[in-house]
């Protein structure tokens, strides 16, 4: 772990961190587009496998092959159900809320994930971090509702929102997991194994379903959709997320969510799928208050 982090500047990935958060982000969007045509657990299954699939050479040209010992195994089987879950939650969500508030919602992962690194990771959380998690879920509140105060008073989250919540919770455990189970074996190694071990859970959720699909039927830009997420919103965004949270930390790492909603605002914006709302924009400005307070916490003597 320490000669991947004397290898890797951390300018480097704060820069790689923002192009996670713009990869994640991308998937709300295309996941809505998406969503109807097929069972989330077969989309899910289908995109976890062409992922493994398609980064199986480079990782057994560049290590070798052999299989993970059982410990190894059991820590990759274990991170690999927070994905699971919070992917299948995601594409079941998007069915009943939309791409923007998924995305918002997303930004209350960082609050999440610092609970769980003091469960986890018996790791403190300082008052100014505490104070930018705070911030960072005040303005994902504030996205959610469109700015409208009268909304935020009477919130009431559809079905779709509870869904992404619950996978959320499930999702915010992974970035601290990391930390617990990473063994100094190559990233791309264990990045492999959980994306693996993951289409194996995916495939025995998709199994009622497989055989009522008419696959000739499916749009070809589903299948097109799938791939992006498989290349781009998988494979990549779990790789950058494992090599950030050994660097920098599962907090700071997890702070970046703040920033998913303009990222999807941008994206809908660019596709012609909403037009710019100013009321926004105090919500827009916690979040991004909200990362800056995160991201300059000192680093500890113990962390550094």
């Amino acid at each position: 772990m320490n000669k991947q982090r004397q290898q890797t500047p951390r300018r480097l990935i704060h820069l790689l961190m923002l192009l996670m958060v713009a990869l994640i982000a991308s998937s709300f969007p295309v996941g809505a587009l998406i969503t109807t045509a097929l069972p989330p657990a077969v989309m899910m299954f289908m995109r976890f496998l062409l992922a493994a699939i398609m980064f199986a050479p480079y990782v057994f040209i560049k290590n070798g092959w052999h299989l993970p010992n059982a410990k190894q195994l059991m820590g990759y089987a274990i991170l690999s159900i927070p994905l699971v879950v919070f992917f299948w939650c995601m594409f079941a969500a998007l069915r009943y809320t939309s791409a923007l508030n998924t995305g918002a919602i997303y930004t209350m992962m960082p609050a999440m994930t610092a609970c769980y690194v003091f469960m986890i990771n018996r790791e403190k959380t300082s008052k100014r971090r505490a104070f930018g998690l705070l911030l960072g879920t005040l303005g994902a509140l504030w996205i959610i509702v469109r700015g409208d105060i009268n909304s935020l008073l009477q919130l009431q989250l559809n079905r779709g929102d509870l869904l992404f919540i619950l996978g959320c919770l499930f999702m915010a455990a992974y970035n601290p997991l990391i930390r617990k189970f990473y063994a100094d074996e190559p990233m791309e190694v264990m990045t492999f194994w959980v994306i693996t071990i993951g289409s194996f859970w995916l495939l025995l959720l998709s199994l009622p379903s497989l055989n009522g699909i008419a696959w000739h039927a499916v749009d070809l830009k589903v299948y097109l959709g799938i791939l992006y997420l498989a290349i781009f919103t998988t494979l990549i965004s779990f790789f950058l997320l494992q090599l950030g949270t050994l660097i920098l930390g599962a907090t700071q790492v997890a702070a970046y969510s703040f920033l998913t909603p303009m990222f999807v605002l941008i994206l809908n914006i660019l596709i012609g799928a909403m037009s710019l709302q100013w009321s926004l924009l105090p919500g827009i400005i916690l979040v991004i208050i909200a990362m800056l307070l995160v991201q300059k916490e000192p680093v500890s003597p113990r962390n550094a």
